[in-house]
């Protein structure tokens, strides 16, 4: 950790630097709003009062008002420059870029967890006088969680204010929870869940291989988009694709504890509220053993060389089994095991010429060996 946000870890030695680069922060942003300080700061003010109370009075402890004031803006105004960084803003003063820029991964990994949140709130305040693009800096975030290049999506100019299909404005409780809704993305109301006979059981990316289905990585890279897309014989898994590094699973873990913290039963949620939950519950399901996380990496559902090895990715997914149950976890386990009930007997002959097909085609080439050889005689008996 190089930088806190909030009041958790802001007394640690080792990030004294970074309090010092929120001066600046601070400076530049009143510097390039053209606003005086008399002017923004209250209204600062009357966003950070809100906010204090949605802290635990311990840790509020031996904090006063005027503290938490300043700590809430330098802290904002600190992410509102990191974000410009990210836009590319042209106004940016060079001395920030110099800190922001090299310190990119690092800070993004700090500003995303779960305890360094401050409410949105706060931030919008300093942005009111500070503007920054949010759809510019979420498409600066497309591939935080994976390298593959995707195409662009017309949600990417997210509007926070406004109807959009019927759903209500998204009001975000703070950067983590503004980054979640992004990467979650908007899901099919209609989403199948058939009624099965008995409850499924988990299935290995190798044994679904077996049964006849297989991995493939979606085309929108957005979580929600986890579905089973049924062919004549066989079927397909379609999953967000995921470049695992340490750095993508803080993320992955942060917005889930959101996800467990924010939703009481996920029973009686909508599948957004549980999506982080039920795709890191696949991928755990999928990975049983190294086999799978190599089989998980041919078909694309994994990938990138700079990340974790195999088995460090198997000791993640095998971290996360004990994962609450997400609405679209158990919908897809519900239509896999459907898909097994139907396809039963298909399933048999795929999972045989799956496990032995290297019997299967040296039987054949064996029998179109002696074929070859019976046709040679023939031609042979014919010409005497």
């Amino acid at each position: 950790m190089i930088v806190s946000i909030g009041p958790y870890h802001r007394h640690l030695e080792h990030l004294k630097l970074a309090e010092e680069a929120k001066h600046a922060a601070a400076y530049h942003c009143l510097n390039e709003s053209g606003s005086l300080l008399e002017v923004v700061y209250p209204v600062l003010v009357d966003a950070a009062d809100d906010a204090r109370r949605l802290y635990d009075p311990d840790v509020m402890e031996g904090t006063d008002e005027n503290e938490f004031q300043h700590m809430m803006f330098f802290d904002a105004c600190f992410l509102v420059q990191f974000m410009l960084m990210r836009c590319d803003d042209a106004k940016m003063h060079p001395s920030m870029r110099r800190f922001l820029s090299p310190n990119r991964s690092e800070i993004l990994h700090d500003v995303l967890l779960l305890e360094n949140q401050i409410p949105w709130r706060v931030v919008e305040a300093i942005m009111r006088f500070r503007r920054v693009s949010l759809g510019k800096f979420l498409a600066s975030l497309r591939g935080c969680l994976s390298d593959r290049k995707l195409p662009q999506q017309k949600e990417d100019a997210l509007e926070l204010d406004g109807d959009k299909g019927g759903e209500p404005p998204y009001r975000p409780p703070h950067l983590l929870g503004l980054l979640r809704n992004y990467i979650v993305g908007r899901g099919d109301p209609d989403f199948p869940r058939p009624e099965i006979k008995k409850r499924s059981v988990t299935h290995s990316a190798m044994e679904l291989e077996e049964m006849g289905i297989k991995l493939t990585p979606n085309s929108t890279g957005k979580l929600i988009d986890m579905q089973l897309n049924h062919g004549i014989l066989f079927a397909e898994l379609s999953l967000a694709s995921l470049s695992l590094d340490r750095d993508r699973a803080s993320y992955l873990v942060n917005m889930a504890a959101l996800e467990l913290c924010n939703v009481e039963s996920f029973s009686e949620a909508g599948d957004k509220d549980s999506v982080v939950c039920s795709y890191l519950l696949l991928l755990a399901m999928l990975a049983y053993r190294e086999d799978d996380v190599h089989e998980m990496r041919v078909t694309g559902l994994l990938h990138g060389g700079g990340g974790l090895t195999n088995q460090e990715a198997l000791a993640f997914f095998t971290s996360l089994q004990g994962l609450r149950l997400g609405k679209r976890y158990t919908g897809i386990m519900r239509q896999i095991e459907s898909f097994r009930e139907k396809k039963r007997t298909e399933t048999k002959v795929h999972a045989f010429l799956y496990n032995h097909w290297k019997t299967v085609a040296a039987v054949g080439s064996a029998i179109a060996g002696i074929s070859g050889v019976i046709r040679t005689l023939a031609s042979i008996k014919s010409g005497l």
